[in-house]
């Protein structure tokens, strides 16, 4: 058996400190001052938390079309410098992934890259038109294992397809995950409906186009005996209709972004386009209960919703700019701000919504696996002593728009091995040269 790594001190769900072996991408062996085999390399982690490599449930790696925005190979290593060791990249590429064969090319072109598990999502609907569900069994049956599928960008909101789809996938275990926004409500929607959308002038986006949605969903999942899962969940009354769905037994799960729970509608008011994203920013009460839920299990698991875009499609007028905020790099440190600092999570709790439970959600093999010998050696080292200055220029993805610039966030992500290998090492990129001030 060759020896490759030993970590030395971490601690585990930030319990306590132990020497980690890994060998031939599995952990051989954990304790206290373990003997470093001859070759191996020792990783001082005194300082850091150790937890299962983050999955990532909602990803935009924009390739096949967009590769001005992001590759499956540069969100590949924006995820590993953030710590993941799993994505599950989205449907709403050019073409669309919504047959096997373009499900497969990406996910071949994930592991090209080699950096990350990256788990195609299949689209429910043919074109993301809403009118014809898309090849659902063929990309389940393909190479690339589809098991989550989802029209993201644009809701189902055809009731009729909406039961078709979930009663589908039943099949083969499969799970819808839902965009909720009504669309006949947010036409040239801008920003949250509220008193300072009025005040600034921009069409509202009313917190009841998810809701209704949302309602709509987990009666139908329940009707038809299927698992539903809510993206990006934003409002107070989202969080208590799930809640409500939980407690009557109906197989619905939920996500939240980081974004969602550390920023709030105040920061439209710079008519700043890095603030416009899908869902949009709510109030501050939003953001309370989406933490509360996060905390208490209403919400299973923080995604980041990453979605890149080039300088172009945001350095524009409000009205005119992309929706959406890049996440896989600053994800750790504002869910650190957002929940850890403020006491409703603890790092075995980051590691249940930002890893176990993901991976169970999409029926991811080998991730999401507990720190233990014999499991996998998909591990991220959480620096809780250096914080990370978020600077745009330092980025791995492709693109910047980053609502984070110039932030100081409490922890950075310091070392991620996957299946054994290294692909963060000390902040820094294996295989690409440091850049200073490129430390995550």
């Amino acid at each position: 058996m060759t020896v490759s790594y030993v970590i030395r001190a971490s601690r585990p769900l930030g319990g306590p400190s132990v020497d980690i072996v890994i060998s031939d991408g599995l952990i051989a062996a954990m304790g206290s001052s373990v003997d470093v085999p001859v070759g191996a390399r020792v990783i001082d982690a005194q300082d850091c938390i150790a937890l299962p490599g983050l999955v990532d449930l909602h990803t935009h790696l924009r390739e096949p079309g967009r590769e001005d925005a992001e590759t499956v190979l540069s969100g590949s290593q924006a995820a590993a410098a953030g710590g993941y060791t799993a994505v599950f990249a989205m449907a709403n590429t050019n073409p669309v992934a919504d047959t096997a064969g373009t499900v497969e090319q990406v996910w071949r072109l994930g592991q090209q890259a080699g950096l990350v598990d990256v788990q195609p999502v299949g689209a429910v609907t043919m074109g993301l038109a809403g009118t014809q569900l898309a090849e659902l069994g063929a990309m389940a049956d393909s190479a690339a294992n589809v098991r989550m599928f989802s029209d993201d960008g644009k809701c189902v909101h055809d009731a009729v397809l909406m039961r078709r789809a979930l009663e589908y996938v039943k099949a083969f275990d499969g799970v819808i995950a839902q965009h909720a926004q009504e669309p006949r409500l947010t036409e040239d929607a801008q920003m949250n409906e509220s008193a300072l959308s009025g005040i600034l002038g921009l069409r509202g986006w009313p917190a009841v186009a998810e809701e209704a949605i949302i309602a709509r969903d987990v009666l139908l999942a329940d009707h038809v005996g299927s698992r539903l899962h809510v993206c990006h969940v934003s409002t107070a009354g989202s969080v208590e209709i799930i809640r409500w769905a939980k407690s009557r037994g109906i197989d619905v799960t939920a996500e939240v972004t980081p974004h969602h729970l550390l920023l709030t509608e105040e920061l439209v008011r710079s008519y700043d386009p890095i603030y416009k994203v899908n869902p949009p920013l709510r109030s501050e009460r939003d953001v309370h209960a989406l933490r509360e839920a996060l905390a208490d299990g209403t919400i299973d698991v923080v995604a980041t919703d990453h979605a890149p875009h080039p300088a172009e499609d945001k350095d524009c007028e409000w009205a005119e700019a992309a929706m959406g905020m890049v996440g896989l790099e600053t994800a750790v440190g504002v869910v650190a701000e957002a929940m850890v600092s403020t006491g409703l999570l603890d790092w075995a709790g980051v590691a249940q919504r930002m890893s176990v439970t993901p991976a169970v959600i999409g029926r991811l093999d080998g991730q999401g696996r507990s720190l233990a010998v014999g499991e996998p050696a998909n591990i991220t080292l959480i620096n809780t002593s250096r914080p990370y200055l978020v600077e745009p220029r330092a980025l791995r993805s492709a693109s910047r728009n980053t609502p984070f610039a110039g932030r100081s966030l409490p922890v950075s992500v310091w070392t991620t091995f996957y299946k054994g290998a290294l692909t963060l090492d000390e902040g820094v990129l294996v295989g690409q040269a440091h850049n200073e001030g490129s430390a995550v």
